[in-house]
């Protein structure tokens, strides 16, 4: 393949495009593996990306709160020492992976028909290849960026972020300082939407994580006796009050500007400022692309585990089930009001894992000089905001002040469902999307 040429801003050699699909595979043979019970060991991972950036002229730092739960920080001196630095960051743990589901070993990193398969092949390994591809090349070429930029590959983000960004955030403030915004994961992806439009849509928010404990006490006795105080009937009762509420809808202003510019694109008459405004109308009318936006306009619980009795005509005296909730920036309060309520009184909850919800402004120079960055490389392509339904490690970094955006760029093609292959079997990312993506975050960091 030949070079590609970036404006004036430099080029993205060849050298880089090979590294970007190498580092991908290297690391997704990696079994970093995070069941969340503190079993997984990130620290391989983390010593091949720190060989990789120190082979660049780089200076990493490997830092620990558990054995075996490796981060690496780096930073990269910018020319302006009066300019606000940029965190980039990547995660290095993965979700668990059954071989026998898979077409492919999950941990084989196998390169077959230009296409790239494992786990952390979308989810997200590739964004961590890219960044080291990047950073390499600029040392070839001796290019420093205008700010300072820091990368961070961190731990644990698939589970309770305590050993990676939290434990950065809370131990190793230093290693951040002047970062006022970052970018990570879930952001600037092809999303076709089946008419021959392309949206690449840039995360600029995330719900709030409030993942739930909920107990339910009673009476023990006898299955085969009359029993008012049942713990598994109560939970029942209120898993299903929770599984059955319809949450209201709740604008923020990056679903604001998402529903804007995605009625605008299509040539949809909206005004989401209107009093009679109705959300689930346009979500209608938008078709497919509906699916960028629907799960943001509203908070959710939903019940994922139930645990109960020991002997089938035993009533037990406790009952346990955990919920999966998530909530809209501003809208905690309204989530804990809610569930207070589902509950009711003969059911106790506690978070079991929370964090906040975030929002990035979408009138920024720096989401600017992402969607320009994107443009250049697709200009077929429509950029625009949209807000994750679930978290990443911005969460954590935010206790920093730290802004966060998601932009890990990939142009794919269509029928490929990247959204899908989060967490999925045959998890996948194609190695023309990874040359798109050196090219477009390159170009992006050498302007932000």
């Amino acid at each position: 393949m030949a070079e590609q040429t970036v404006g004036p801003l430099g080029t993205v050699d060849q050298q880089a495009l090979d590294e970007v699909v190498t580092f991908t595979s290297e690391l997704i043979r990696i079994d970093t593996t995070n069941r969340g019970g503190g079993d997984c060991k990130e620290r391989p991972a983390a010593e091949y990306a720190a060989e990789k950036l120190s082979e660049a002229g780089l200076k990493p730092t490997i830092l620990e709160r558990t054995p075996g739960r490796g981060n690496v920080v780096a930073r990269i001196e910018g020319t302006d020492p009066t300019a606000d630095a940029l965190l980039v960051h990547g995660h290095l743990d993965v979700v668990p992976a059954e071989a026998a589901d898979w077409s492919v070993h999950p941990f084989s990193g196998e390169v077959r028909d230009g296409v790239v398969w494992g786990r952390g092949a979308v989810d997200m390994k590739n964004m961590d290849a890219m960044i080291l591809a990047t950073v390499r090349q600029w040392a070839r070429v001796g290019f420093r960026p205008r700010r300072d930029i820091v990368i961070a590959f961190t731990a644990d983000e698939e589970a309770s972020a305590e050993d990676g960004s939290g434990f950065l955030a809370d131990e190793h403030p230093g290693l951040f300082e002047g970062c006022t915004e970052g970018i990570s994961e879930s952001g600037a992806f092809t999303f076709h939407d089946g008419g021959g439009r392309q949206l690449y849509p840039i995360a600029a928010g995330e719900r709030g994580t409030g993942w739930l404990k909920l107990t339910a006490r009673g009476r023990a006795g006898h299955g085969s006796k009359v029993n008012k105080a049942n713990a598994v009937g109560r939970l029942a009762a209120a898993v299903a009050r929770i599984d059955a509420h319809e949450w209201p809808v709740r604008l923020t202003p990056t679903v604001r500007a998402a529903l804007t510019e995605m009625a605008a694109l299509y040539g949809i008459p909206a005004d989401v400022d209107a009093p009679d405004f109705d959300v689930d109308a346009l979500l209608a009318a938008l078709g497919p692309a509906a699916a960028l936006v629907e799960p943001t306009v509203r908070g959710s619980a939903n019940p994922t585990m139930l645990s109960a009795g020991y002997k089938i005509n035993v009533i037990p005296g406790e009952a346990v089930a955990y919920v999966d909730g998530r909530y809209l920036p501003g809208g905690e309060d309204e989530f804990k009001t809610t569930l207070d309520r589902l509950t009711g009184p003969d059911v106790a909850w506690e978070y079991h894992h929370r964090e906040v919800a975030l929002q990035a402004p979408v009138d920024s120079p720096t989401y600017a000089r992402m969607r320009a960055a994107v443009e250049e490389f697709a200009p077929e392509g429509h950029v625009v905001p949209y807000c994750m339904s679930g978290g990443t490690d911005a969460k954590q970094f935010s206790r920093l002040g730290i802004t966060g955006y998601g932009f890990a760029p990939l142009k794919l093609p269509e029928g490929f469902d990247y959204q899908a292959l989060f967490h999925g079997v045959d998890e996948r990312v194609p190695v023309e999307a990874l040359h798109f993506g050196v090219r477009v975050l390159d170009r992006f960091l050498r302007t932000a």
